[in-house]
């Protein structure tokens, strides 16, 4: 396969996951109702992903003090998160890779870390 015929099925996947994305978010907005948090029904504590919904809702309307406040540990890997995804994007188009190399593996775990130690500590403070 080419790099032309990866980056159309990376762009037409990314449109795919952009659009059921949006079409939830005008769903969440329109009616009010969301997919509830399985942990935080079952425990009653927040799981690192707790707030999602409400944080990608702000940043849709570009109010970033409502989205700090839904889940800030989140919003601050935001930028990280893109990054990685972005490189990871760029080597499969480049070289057709689908697994991430060390360098990336090494990133996503300390990122799953991050938020795992995140997921703990909003429930203790």
């Amino acid at each position: 396969m080419t790099s032309k015929a990866r980056a159309l099925r990376l762009i037409r996947w990314a449109g795919l996951i952009l659009g059921i994305g949006l079409a939830y978010a005008c769903f969440v907005r329109w009616t009010g109702l969301a997919v509830p948090c399985p942990f935080h029904a079952v425990t009653g504590l927040q799981c690192p992903g707790c707030g999602v919904t409400r944080m990608c809702l702000a940043l849709l309307r570009l109010n970033f003090a409502a989205a700090w406040a839904a889940n800030p540990g989140l919003l601050v890997l935001l930028p990280l998160l893109t990054a990685l995804f972005l490189k990871m994007a760029a080597g499969y188009v480049k070289r057709g890779r689908k697994t991430p190399t060390k360098a990336e593996s090494t990133a996503i775990w300390v990122l799953v870390g991050v938020l795992l130690a995140y997921g703990v500590v909003r429930n203790l403070i």
